[in-house]
């Protein structure tokens, strides 16, 4: 019965805003964005202002590596994002997933040369390129995160804070957000020992409920499930990957969501997986690989790069969302794809894995709650025809500049690694003789590390 008011009071306001010939402006009295496109024209005497929140999202994220060979793209990766910057520049948070540290350390943790072990360092002074593309903020808590140990773990914390640039890993970070008097928290989790460990469900779960009572929306990110083009489907089941536990993706993200995570964004396995509801909260098992130049195989699905835009109201309840089409191709690096091959992916193996509890997708880019309302096809498609009409986000084409201290900073740093042989065990408490920028939020303390995992397998 909710449902079915929330869609009739959607339809009845596009109906209103079309009467009143108001051009640009998106009206919603129970949930829908309500921007105002037009700033002469107020409408807030009549109906109140909905507070919504975007939050833009995407996968593994690797611009470049230099060891144990160089493999990097050109210009420094100036652009490798510039395709989906726009968008992410947009949305209220724009998230990904930091696959490897960023950092001068010399002290590789892995045993290479096994054939299913890889390590990742990418060259401080690609950075920036973070920032300019529009990322808010970063999960460190993965199986490359540590693969230059304490030292490139505490390296690249300490570049991100100069960039302003937020993260949680499973050291306990939060990464906190103010939008629109609105308090959100971001944790980030993955597979491996604890802490948080996806593992173990019920530790997760306990924090995650201690979180909850402190934010009014809870963005849970993880690291799990198994890898490759078999792993498109998520099922309810323990998945392994030569022999290393990688959880039950399906029941973890259920159990977050009734500890009161109101988004939960899913990756890992390197390729795009389906979307389904869950109490009225958006979970996302898998966005891919985003962008890895040269890190990763790009073959068929492992080359396709969703970026998701979500629309979620003042509890976190999802409202509608997009599918932004991106593919990579070898090198790497996310270009737009006309195709939509990434959407209609998505929205088929959404469907097929999940049946009812799946979003109702349109024809292409959007995606909304299940249909389930009591309304009847004529009159969803109605509401759905005028809301797709509609972006979440306006694309931001302006694009910003990192502040000169800045990169002072990640040059200075950068001559360091090239220049000299400086000791990992002095990168922890001295990582330069730069001093780091101030930033308008407080650095992140670096807590005591977690034991190193096992060797990963490719493409991980």
């Amino acid at each position: 019965m909710k449902k079915s008011k929330r869609l009739w009071s959607i339809l009845a306001v596009v109906v209103v805003g079309a009467a009143l010939g108001v051009t640009g402006i998106v009206l919603a009295s129970t949930g829908v964005v309500g921007r105002v496109q037009d700033a002469s024209v107020s409408v807030t005497g009549t109906l109140p202002h909905p507070r919504t929140v975007t939050i833009a999202a995407v996968g593994d994220i690797m611009m470049g590596t230099d060891y144990p060979t160089p493999r990097l793209p050109p210009q420094d990766g100036a652009l490798l994002f510039a395709d989906a910057a726009p968008i992410l520049r947009a949305a209220d948070i724009s998230f990904g997933n930091l696959e490897g540290p960023i950092t001068r350390s010399k002290g590789c943790t892995k045993k290479m040369g096994s054939g299913r072990s890889f390590a990742f360092r990418c060259p401080p002074r690609l950075a920036r390129n973070l920032a300019t593309a529009g990322f808010d903020v970063m999960s460190l808590a993965n199986n490359h995160a540590r693969d230059f140990g304490y030292a490139g773990m505490a390296e690249t914390k300490r570049i991100l804070d100069s960039l302003g640039i937020r993260y949680s890993s499973k050291q306990g970070e939060v990464a906190e957000f103010m939008i629109d008097s609105l308090k959100i928290g971001l944790i980030a989790l993955s597979t491996g020992s604890s802490p948080r460990s996806i593992l173990s469900i019920e530790m997760c779960r306990k924090e995650v409920e201690e979180l909850a009572r402190r934010f009014d929306i809870l963005i849970v990110s993880f690291h799990g499930g198994t890898e490759g083009t078999k792993a498109l489907h998520t099922e309810y089941k323990f998945e392994n990957l030569y022999g290393e536990p990688r959880g039950n993706v399906i029941e973890f993200a259920h159990t977050m969501i009734d500890a009161g995570a109101d988004l939960v964004i899913g990756h890992g396995p390197h390729v795009p997986r389906g979307m389904e509801v869950y109490e009225g909260k958006l979970i996302a098992y898998s966005l891919g690989n985003f962008c890895t130049y040269r890190c990763m195989q790009l073959t068929g699905e492992l080359g396709y790069a969703p970026l998701l835009v979500v629309e979620v109201d003042s509890i976190g309840n999802f409202l509608r969302g997009e599918i932004h089409s991106f593919r990579q191709f070898p090198p790497g690096g996310p270009t737009k794809d006309t195709t939509e091959a990434v959407f209609n992916l998505m929205r088929s193996l959404s469907v097929t894995d999940f049946e009812t509890s799946a979003p109702s997708f349109s024809e292409n880019l959007s995606f909304y709650p299940p249909a389930d309302s009591g309304l009847s096809v004529e009159e969803i498609e109605a509401v759905r025809d005028s809301l797709d009409a509609l972006s979440i986000v306006e694309p931001d084409t302006a694009t910003p500049e990192v502040t000169e201290s800045v990169d002072s900073f990640l040059t200075v740093i950068q001559e360091e690694q090239d220049t000299s042989d400086v000791s990992d065990e002095d990168l922890p408490q001295t990582t330069s003789s730069a001093q780091v920028p101030s930033t308008p939020e407080d650095a992140d303390s670096v807590a005591v590390p977690e034991p190193d995992s096992a060797n990963r397998s490719e493409g991980e």
